[in-house]
């Protein structure tokens, strides 16, 4: 049996990165797509070199983190960095199979006479391949200061056990979610057509205040993104518009279902965690409890522990506590409720949906959360008692006082049958200290100044309210 030689290994090197080329007037692959949000931030940490850390990028199969490499490198490249001084790798390429990050690093430094106080940049793609990555890309980033190396993979849960376990003071984590449904409005081009400011009703947390141009074409825009649209290959492919369950289904859910999870945690029943993966998906923006996961998946309530642990890694699902109508938080928590993190799987698994669709009030509800991703310091519960529920209450201060709510609705009934909203006023006669009013989010309707039993609410379209929710929270990030 012979080994791979040096030689086709560096011959596949040049291949994987064709701006070593001299001169190089080439394009980089995806460098005409659409950037990301994310993208500047991801960029400084990038080129940010007073920290010495390797960026670990991860987040759920095919969001965008190979193509967001590549803009990086594009970035790079038009900045007067040296083409030379930039490598990329994919460590799913079968020819790198069994090398060392430390290896692939020596054939590279060899290739242009790098020495250790040169400035590269290193981008280790899909490096959950390599068996003790993290051990490796350790020693890397203390043996050479003066290189950036990024590593990015789509084994979300792998990553992040690892980048915590053993990458402690040497790896910084940045996570790409799914697209928010601002970034696919931007995407398809119909951000401007669709949307405009309404500066007079800027709030005073620095939040701007949005309004819709058409509300029947931003809700079927708004539809699209519940299909297909947390993916940004489905948005510019009418190949997987067309099928999203095969792509989606079969690229993502089960490449995390079948490989990902099974080979990390050493799953040995993978039909059993593929039941309850498929009952919570059915059930998304529903409460469940372990006992009925347990009954009507078949899975023991401990297991269902376990797996439920593994798919919040995974970045498939967002677990949401339940407080009671005092905003207390329970001493033991029965009931919970499940969110998929990007409401495109549900469509994959069990079919698209319409605007008539009985699933729209929780996929609704799942699109809004998922909108929340994309926060870090904001705590989010639901409030559910014996007579009434509020799907998002923000808990606030060291006290955890609730500070504001929101009820999702996917209908304009409750503007007309304010009855409906006597569940809201329970709650705000139970707590006082909410001072802003209770937003209620509708399909068509916009009006910021309703007032009911002396309680004040304000009612907003739902598609109007992720685009608005998306927009601000990635406004922080930048």
């Amino acid at each position: 049996m012979f080994e791979i030689a040096k030689d086709d290994i560096i011959a596949r090197l040049k291949f994987d990165n064709p701006w070593w080329d001299s001169p190089f007037n080439g394009k980089i692959a995806f460098e005409e797509t659409p950037r990301r949000k994310y993208f500047d931030s991801f960029h400084k940490a990038i080129v940010d070199k007073s920290i010495r850390r390797a960026i670990v990028l991860m987040g759920p199969r095919r969001v965008g983190k190979t193509v967001m490499v590549y803009h990086s490198i594009r970035t790079l490249i038009d900045s007067d960095v040296d083409n030379k001084n930039i490598l990329y790798i994919s460590l799913e390429t079968p020819i790198y199979t069994g090398l060392s990050l430390e290896k692939i690093l020596n054939y590279f430094q060899e290739l242009f006479s790098h020495h250790r106080d040169s400035k590269l940049y290193i981008f280790f793609d899909e490096v959950q391949y390599l068996r003790n990555w993290e051990v490796h890309l350790k020693s890397l980033v203390d043996s050479f200061p003066e290189y950036k190396f990024t590593a990015t993979g789509s084994a979300a849960a792998a990553l992040r056990l690892k980048s915590n376990e053993s990458g402690a003071g040497r790896f910084s984590d940045f996570v790409l979610p799914p697209l928010t449904f601002a970034e696919y409005l931007a995407f398809i081009k119909r951000e401007e057509e669709l949307i405009e400011s309404s500066d007079s009703n800027n709030t005073d947390s620095g939040s701007i205040a949005y309004s819709s141009k058409n509300i029947d074409e931003l809700n079927r825009e708004f539809i699209n993104y519940l299909n297909f649209g947390g993916y940004p290959e489905a948005v510019f492919s009418e190949t997987i518009r067309s099928n999203p369950g095969q792509y989606i289904k079969s690229d993502i859910i089960d490449k995390v279902l079948l490989r990902d999870l099974p080979s990390l945690y050493g799953i040995s029943d993978i039909q059993e965690l593929n039941r309850l993966f498929t009952t919570l998906a059915y059930n998304t923006g529903n409460e469940v409890s372990l006992e009925g996961l347990s009954k009507s998946s078949g899975v023991a309530k401990n297991t269902i522990k376990r797996y439920l642990e593994y798919l919040e890694a995974a970045f498939l699902i967002r677990r949401v506590e339940r407080i009671d109508q005092n905003a207390k938080r329970f001493k033991r928590a029965i009931c919970f409720k499940v969110y998929l993190t990007n409401p495109s799987m549900r469509a994959a698994l069990f079919g698209q949906v319409t605007a008539e669709s009985p699933a729209m009030g929780s996929l609704t509800e799942t699109a809004i959360y998922s909108q929340w991703q994309h926060s870090k310091t904001i705590d989010l519960f639901y409030s559910r008692w014996s007579s009434g529920e509020i799907d998002i209450v923000c808990l606030s201060g060291s006290e955890q006082k609730p500070v504001w709510a929101v009820e999702v609705k996917w209908s304009d009934r409750p503007y007309k049958s304010r009855e409906e909203l006597d569940n809201c006023i329970e709650f705000i006669c139970r707590n006082p200290q909410i001072k802003q009013p209770i937003l209620i989010t509708s399909r068509t309707i916009t009006d910021i100044d309703v007032e009911y039993k002396e309680a004040k609410f304000r009612f907003t379209p739902a598609a109007l309210y992720a685009y608005t929710l998306g927009t601000n929270l990635l406004r922080r990030i930048q």
